[in-house]
């Protein structure tokens, strides 16, 4: 069982949490206190976890969460003849909400490394992550490939024996 913030998640949740973002962790073992406070399901103990912020910060479009990187990918005008690209990027999102590059991770091509910084310039901003009423700096990765859907070609090896 995890309890993140106060709040119970499922381990699918709890794997989506950047590690940075991870303020303590907490192993409580399956003894009859823990039984007690969270129920039968704590029979296999219970990983209690605090984060650096209250809630997570989000990115909307019209009011409603849209995943970042798929918003990116759908901005940028590729055709289908150019070839399969790549960008792998770590974000910063500010207090306010305004997203800025961090560090390239891989770019697989020049152009479309371009088009991802001008389409994060013109995107709206976030609603940022809030720690006791207060926006605080979040970090993600956006992966953005086109065309959208596409993946990446395997690297030709030669092994030469």
């Amino acid at each position: 069982m995890y309890i993140v913030n106060g709040q119970r998640m499922s381990e699918e949740q709890v794997r989506a949490i950047e590690p940075e973002d991870i303020l303590s962790n907490t192993m409580l073992p399956a003894d009859e206190e823990t039984i007690a406070k969270y129920g039968t399901e704590a029979s296999n103990g219970v990983i209690v976890i605090s984060l650096r912020y209250d809630t997570p910060a989000r990115f909307e479009v019209e009011g409603e969460e849209t995943n970042f990187s798929n918003y990116i990918a759908q901005q940028i005008k590729w055709g289908e003849m150019d070839p399969v690209a790549q960008v792998v990027m770590s974000i910063r999102v500010s207090p306010e909400g305004v997203v800025s590059e961090r560090e390239v991770l891989e770019s697989s091509d020049r152009k479309l490394l371009n088009r991802v910084r001008n389409a994060i310039e013109e995107a709206p901003r976030w609603v940022a992550a809030k720690k006791d009423g207060k926006g605080i700096e979040t970090q993600h990765v956006l992966r953005v490939t086109v065309p959208v859907g596409s993946r990446m070609p395997r690297e030709r090896v030669i092994r030469i024996r």
